[in-house]
């Protein structure tokens, strides 16, 4: 079997990565949004280049790009991609994280020492259930992991030093990709396509052991910006119309069964992300998601119908809804090109897994990717709990991940 012969590496990695802070910041206006993402990125260029890609390198934006030549006597070999991305989300800290390793895991409630407050319950996180005796990694509970996606990182990085040291896989060209600023929505904007040079990618940055994602979420941003008619406070009986109250009432009157915390599956939503303004202007940022594109501009007429219904209640008020396109569902571009998938499931089963097909409800840079011309699924990295203090994975689970990886290349190889 592959893995009586791999001496992993993926969790000295994993804990070596998560401790350099790669928040991502949505309001800066820097490409990458911070510049601390790049000391990651400098990091994994040194291991890439000791590890024998000589031609990894990071560039002005922040993208690692890097090389696993061939070792195939095949000429004809579609090249694959391999992409993670190196930020944290910015909903919860990043900065000091400090990993612990739970080993043998026997399906009690982790406490987190840092904060005993923060407990991970098996009642809580159902796939902690497949984790019996396994290795447990999470933080401290004062920041999260950085499993997403750092997770997915370590794991590329580690496919790439066994590829390196096991000539016996063979396997075509396999460029490799890691980005800043998945987390806001910007992981691919400045990627070089034509650069990469890539046929078909794969994204680790899936969730639970064995599943690949072949469809997200669709969606779009609104931004709906109210002018109200500003007064002074002492004098303001009939004349005063505030922006931020009507932005208030706007919100509470959109429909509850359109929301994230009513919807699942594949049901989309309308979600106001954040509020800011005065008496005079304000501005509500939104989120627009669903699998089906025809529904995203519905859910658009939602907002715009429930705005006009309250703004009518104060003349001498206005509203502008400006709706920007984010991310399309990759399941569309996928269809297309049906191996890429197919191999996929297959190298999840070599493993000795079992493959499941699912949508995310949500978008990776696959997403993207996938619409520029690189259709690319997403396959599990084996994070949890993303974007929070109770962020875990397992050592194992990683490890399979790693497997996945090497199966793919092969699989490539063997098909062509």
């Amino acid at each position: 079997m592959l893995k009586s012969t791999l001496n992993f590496t993926v969790t000295g990695r994993f804990l070596r990565y998560v401790t350099i802070d790669t928040q991502s910041d949505p309001n800066s206006d820097t490409f990458p949004s911070t510049e601390k993402q790049k000391n990651l990125g400098r990091l994994l260029v040194n291991e890439l280049i000791t590890i024998g890609l000589h031609d990894a390198h990071i560039d002005d934006y922040g993208y690692v790009y890097a090389t696993v030549p061939s070792n195939s006597d095949k000429s004809n070999i579609p090249v694959i991609c391999f992409c993670s991305h190196m930020d944290t989300a910015p909903d919860c800290s990043g900065e000091g994280v400090k990993p612990i390793v739970h080993q043998n895991y026997q399906g009690q409630d982790i406490i987190l020492p840092g904060d005993n407050s923060q407990i991970i319950r098996l009642s809580e996180h159902p796939d902690l259930k497949n984790q019996l005796g396994n290795d447990v990694i999470t933080a401290s509970g004062t920041t999260l992991l950085g499993a997403d996606n750092k997770a997915g990182v370590a794991e590329i990085m580690d496919a790439c030093y066994q590829l390196m040291n096991h000539p016996e896989i063979k396997h075509g060209k396999i460029r490799i990709l890691f980005t800043p600023d998945e987390e806001i929505g910007r992981g691919v904007d400045k990627v070089d396509i034509e650069k990469l040079g890539a046929y078909a990618g794969y994204t680790m940055d899936g969730e639970s052991l064995g599943n690949m994602e072949n469809e997200t979420f669709s969606a779009d941003g609104a931004k709906l910006t109210i002018n109200g008619v500003s007064a002074h406070p002492g004098f303001a009986k009939g004349k005063m119309q505030s922006a931020i109250k009507i932005a208030g009432q706007i919100v509470a009157a959109l429909p509850h069964d359109l929301s994230p915390e009513r919807t699942e599956g594949k049901h989309g939503f309308v979600h106001p992300v954040s509020i800011c303004g005065h008496v005079e202007t304000a501005e509500i940022d939104f989120i627009i998601r669903d699998f089906d594109d025809e529904k995203l501009g519905k859910h658009a007429e939602i907002i715009r119908e429930v705005a006009e219904t309250v703004i009518a209640r104060f003349p001498g008020s206005s509203y502008h809804l400006d709706i920007k396109p984010q991310y399309r569902n990759m399941k569309k571009m996928l269809d297309q090109h049906p191996e890429i998938v197919e191999y996929g499931m297959e190298a999840m089963r070599r493993a000795g897994l079992e493959a499941k097909l699912c949508s995310i409800r949500g978008g990776t840079d696959g997403s993207r990717l996938s619409f520029m011309g690189l259709p690319c699924p997403n396959i599990f990295a084996g994070e949890h709990a993303f974007h929070s203090k109770q962020e875990w994975v397992s050592v194992q689970d990683m490890q399979k991940a790693v497997e996945t990886i090497l199966h793919l290349c092969a699989i490539w190889e063997e098909r062509t």
